[in-house]
């Protein structure tokens, strides 16, 4: 797998009730438009980028570019790819460096999902693929250079099973506030060839490296859950050699909603799936529903501003 990391940079924000705004750089000015894959806008944190670097290569974390996204103070970073496992651990550890390397340069950094209202949310997009274990090749292309029938499973099993798989993927209740059309996220599992719209996107390569990037795991999901749960979508679909919807075209923004719209309705998805409990463990989707119901009842019990703004005088 290859996972992509995006992250926002905020100014300190102590009082949780006033609403986020993007950092001041080194211009002593705070972004405020668009500034995709700017290399200005990525300057002005270059203190920052420069320390998190040096701790990246001490820590042998494997980090490959650092660009500018879509939103204000909004980064994306990449690793290279590897094994699952160890490239959950170099997540785990890139994301506590960099909040702790932020808070330094008096900044927080935060994987929230969707940290800020009008912005684009932050996504863990991850590429993976296959490989045979004797011989080394990709199981996703045939001799010839097409794609094989694993590969085509492979996708079928991920549209099968994904909106199970929400709760893992999309673990809080901000997580469902990212999946909304028209903003940089998938509302859908359909699949498509370099097509950003969908949640699986095919991106272009050479047989060797032909792969799936699931778009649809959000930045805050714990990447040792979020990475089994996405392989395990695609191992049932091979084992149960699952057959994919035809390739979308044009945008995917304009189809149905296919994913659950919220944390209890992904956990009610999740529990229901008998083949993703044998795979994942009975046991462990027990326990962690339960945490995770706990924790909605308890979001539940929070008047948000919204409410009081719409609600209060006028019903």
């Amino acid at each position: 797998i290859a996972p992509e990391l995006e992250f926002y940079l905020i100014a300190r924000a102590p009082d949780p009730d006033i609403p986020l705004r993007p950092p001041v750089g080194r211009s002593g000015r705070s972004e405020t438009s668009r500034q995709a894959y700017s290399i200005d806008a990525v300057n002005e944190f270059d203190p920052l980028f420069e320390d998190i670097y040096d701790y990246c290569d001490a820590m042998e974390l494997d980090v490959d570019t650092l660009i500018h996204e879509i939103g204000a103070g909004q980064m994306e970073i990449n690793f290279l790819h590897n094994e699952p496992l160890g490239l959950a651990d170099k997540v785990f550890f890139f994301k506590r460096t960099l909040r702790e390397t932020a808070l330094r340069h008096d900044m927080y950094a935060t994987f929230m999902a969707k940290p800020m209202a009008g912005e684009p949310g932050s996504a863990m997009h991850v590429h993976q693929s296959v490989v045979d274990a004797k011989t080394g090749e990709n199981i996703f292309s045939n001799p010839d250079g097409t794609a094989s029938k694993a590969f085509y499973h492979y996708i079928g099993g991920l549209q099968k099973y994904l909106p199970a798989c929400m709760a893992l993927m999309a673990p809080y209740v901000n997580s469902y506030r990212r999946l909304v059309r028209h903003t940089a996220a998938p509302i859908n599992v359909q699949w498509g060839a370099d097509n950003r719209t969908v949640g699986l996107r095919v991106p272009h390569s050479d047989p060797k490296n032909r792969r799936v990037e699931n778009r649809v795991i959000g930045a805050d999901a714990n990447p040792y859950l979020a990475f089994a749960a996405t392989l395990a979508c695609g191992y049932l679909g091979i084992k149960e050699q699952i057959e994919p919807t035809p390739e979308a075209s044009g945008s995917a923004y304009d189809s149905d909603y296919q994913l659950p719209r919220s944390l209890a309705e992904a956990l009610d998805l999740l529990r229901g799936c008998e083949p993703l409990r044998k795979v994942i463990g009975e046991r462990f989707v027990t326990v962690y529903s339960a945490v995770k119901d706990h924790e909605y009842e308890e979001f539940m019990r929070v008047i948000s501003p919204w409410e009081r703004e719409h609600l209060l005088l006028h019903v």
